[in-house]
């Protein structure tokens, strides 16, 4: 089985910083890109940061030069160091993966439970 584990969500005041973390862990062959998701109370789910094994990132326009996504390979972990936060910015934040698992030799989604992320004063 794989697993997903975020952590690092919280409350904080608009301007401040968090950095999320999510570790990828079981049956693992390979992971082809992560990222992050983010849903806020009545709205959809919407893409925040995506990066692929090779390093390339790509982000949703509302957090570009705000938020940085990065990744360590050889941990299956992605971050996502979050500046400048809006109360906009609050929402559930969930961690994606595309992995290969032992379980089969094609790639699938996975995801993460969520962490809560609250920008407010």
């Amino acid at each position: 089985q794989v697993q997903l584990v975020e952590s690092g969500g919280g409350l904080v005041q608009p301007g401040g910083s968090l950095r999320l973390s999510c570790a990828a862990s079981g049956s693992i062959v390979s992971i082809n890109i992560m990222g992050w998701y983010r849903q806020a109370p009545g709205k959809q789910r919407e893409l925040v940061a995506t990066i692929t094994s090779g390093g390339s990132t790509n982000y949703v326009d509302s957090v570009k030069g705000r938020f940085s996504i990065s990744g360590d390979n050889a941990k299956n972990t992605v971050y996502l160091q979050m500046n400048s936060l809006k109360p906009e910015d609050t929402a559930v934040y969930y961690c994606n993966a595309y992995i290969r698992a032992t379980t089969g030799p094609n790639y699938r989604t996975y995801w993460g439970r969520g962490t809560q992320v609250t920008v407010s004063s």
